[in-house]
């Protein structure tokens, strides 16, 4: 005959599992040593953390410190730019009352020749500083990199242009340019050769704007290479001169792949201000025509878009049309940008 299990205290109290004990305490932890139990987790109530509110209410005085310069970006910057998206689509005179056209300014800018001969003369002067800017700051920075004295000289006075005064600078290049009193021509006239028309053709007037850009930003280039350059490890240098190779092979096999990020942070910043080109049209021409004022000089071959939108907003007080040829161009200027991206990033895909 068998017993029953007797029913007491020990059977009605709680029962051991692997994680506690005999009498439901914490079993010992075997990776703590022995005797050690392990500590018990609390629960976190839902409240413990605190909120989205509350967290920016703890760190009210960071925002309030940092908070002057986004009213002064939203109301002089983000609101007008949102403004002109608005005001594309109106006919005003900045006097009178507003005129809803519609997409009547953005027919009429299509069919404008001059709007499309200032697209042309913009993406000829981007050409002709661009490429030969880019090119001379790249072997600019590799001239100072290999130079072990005087480097930080170097650094000043290829940053010096840069940070001139724009506007002192085109009546500088507009002097030295001039037709008949030119240092350029004086030059050419002391060594019995004829005159060039600097400021009068077609193709010299773009190649003066061009220069002007191309002295002002090659240094800054060419600083932002170098610090590439500085960043490259030597014994790569010194691995390619043990197998041979040369100056040159160097430069195109080594240097240039490696600078290649940086290559294309430099096309993208170019292509932007490159495209923006506006005080040196308007300095060097501005004042030549009284009764036509920012036209672009002789023929029209200074007119960048830029200034071709200011003749239209500020001379001719047509701010809905000047505001549809700023929106055309932006969208331009996105679409030269995204064409480089690809074009670079697709080089450096290629094995």
């Amino acid at each position: 005959m068998s017993s029953s299990p007797v029913a007491g205290p020990a059977a009605t109290g709680p029962t051991s599992g692997p994680d506690t004990g005999p009498l439901g305490q914490p079993a010992p932890d075997p990776s703590r040593g022995p005797g050690r139990r392990a500590p018990r987790i609390r629960p976190v109530s839902a409240g413990a953390r605190p909120g989205p509110r509350r967290r920016v209410l703890r760190h009210w005085p960071q925002y309030l410190a940092i908070s002057p310069y986004y009213l002064i970006f939203s109301v002089f910057m983000l609101f007008p730019v949102l403004y002109t998206v608005y005001l594309a689509f109106q006919k005003w005179d900045g006097i009178g009352e507003m005129q809803f056209v519609g997409f009547q300014q953005f027919r009429f800018l299509w069919d404008d020749p001059v709007f499309w001969m200032s697209i042309r003369n913009t993406l000829i002067i981007w050409v002709l500083s661009t490429v030969p800017m880019l090119f001379m700051a790249l072997v600019l920075a590799v001239l100072v990199n290999s130079t072990k004295r005087f480097t930080a000289f170097y650094r000043v006075c290829l940053f010096i242009p840069s940070i001139t005064s724009l506007v002192a600078i085109a009546i500088f290049f507009g002097a030295v340019f001039s037709n008949n009193f030119g240092l350029i021509n004086a030059i050419l006239r002391g060594l019995h050769l004829s005159a060039v028309p600097w400021m009068s053709n077609e193709w010299t007037i773009k190649l003066v704007i061009a220069a002007l850009m191309t002295w002002q930003w090659t240094g800054y280039n060419a600083i932002i290479y170098l610090a590439g350059l500085q960043a490259i490890p030597s014994e790569l240098y010194e691995a390619a001169r043990m197998d041979g190779a040369g100056p040159v092979r160097i430069f195109f096999s080594l240097t240039i792949p490696l600078l290649r990020p940086i290559i294309l942070f430099t096309v993208v910043i170019s292509t932007v201000t490159g495209l923006q080109s506006f005080t040196e049209p308007q300095v060097l021409f501005g004042s030549d025509a009284a009764t036509n004022p920012n036209s672009g000089g002789p023929g029209q071959a200074g007119l960048t878009t830029l200034l071709y939108f200011y003749h239209q907003a500020f001379d001719n007080n047509d701010f809905g049309y000047g505001a549809a040829i700023v929106w055309a161009f932006f969208l331009l200027i996105l679409l030269i940008v995204l064409v480089n991206w690809r074009l670079v990033q697709r080089k450096e895909r290629r094995p």
